[in-house]
């Protein structure tokens, strides 16, 4: 059976990603800090490290999901640098290692696929200097490990949801908030997303017959960077 990690799987975007891989037949790893899976701080070089031993232990992996973040909300005059620091490890750092610890089975198999989670924040975003600058940084190193890697038959891309209806996002817009509403009345098909969007669009990327695609960002956010995103 194919091994397919995701970071982050515990809970939203990245537990429908993984309940999706399972409908698939992928035999799903995953690493967070709560769960069924392997625990680990992926915020952590070290725990990052031991997990993925730890992960690759049954097996080399060829499909990466590297879903798990953070977002410090903050303006521009008051992001701290701890706050800086803790979202580069986590939103950055942790999926540039796990690239490297899945690499050589990738390379081994002349098959991977790299799945990046971005953002629409990576367009610019208010409040968001630190998340909206590692989720750019995702898009630079997907585009460069493109460039890199395609010649072993691995593919990396990355996704930019826009606003999706996870516990966090509900915690923070309440359904019947005024606030809600108007982020529904920014989004051209006029609804919140899910996780099962961004895991459709995961398992396109996913796909053994998703070969010839690599290096692209796929916005899926309703229609809300139509205007802002470059063609």
């Amino acid at each position: 059976m194919e091994r397919v990690l995701i970071t982050g799987g515990a809970s939203g975007i990245g537990a429908a990603t993984a309940q999706r891989c399972r409908d698939e037949g992928f035999e799903v790893v995953i690493i967070d800090r709560a769960g069924d899976g392997i625990i680990a701080d992926l915020s952590d070089p070290a725990e990052t490290a031991r997990a993925l031993r730890q992960a690759l232990a049954g097996g080399p992996i060829t499909r990466l999901v590297n879903n798990v973040g953070i977002i410090c909300p903050a303006g521009a005059d008051e992001q701290t640098l701890d706050e800086l620091e803790l979202t580069f490890s986590l939103n950055l750092r942790c999926a540039f290692q796990c690239m490297q610890a899945l690499l050589p089975g990738m390379k081994a198999a002349s098959f991977g696929r790299i799945v990046n989670m971005s953002s629409r924040a990576a367009l610019g975003k208010e409040l968001r200097t630190a998340y909206a600058a590692t989720k750019a940084g995702l898009i630079g190193m997907t585009r460069v490990w493109a460039l890199e890697l395609g010649e072993h038959g691995i593919t990396a891309n990355a996704i930019g949801p826009g606003p999706i209806r996870t516990e966090l996002f509900e915690r923070g817009n309440p359904p019947d908030a005024p606030r809600t509403q108007a982020i529904i009345n920014a989004v051209p098909v006029r609804r919140i997303g899910t996780p099962e969007d961004i895991a459709h669009a995961v398992s396109y990327f996913l796909d053994s017959r998703c070969g010839f695609t690599t290096g692209q960002v796929l916005y899926v956010c309703g229609g809300m960077t139509v205007g802002v995103a470059g063609i």
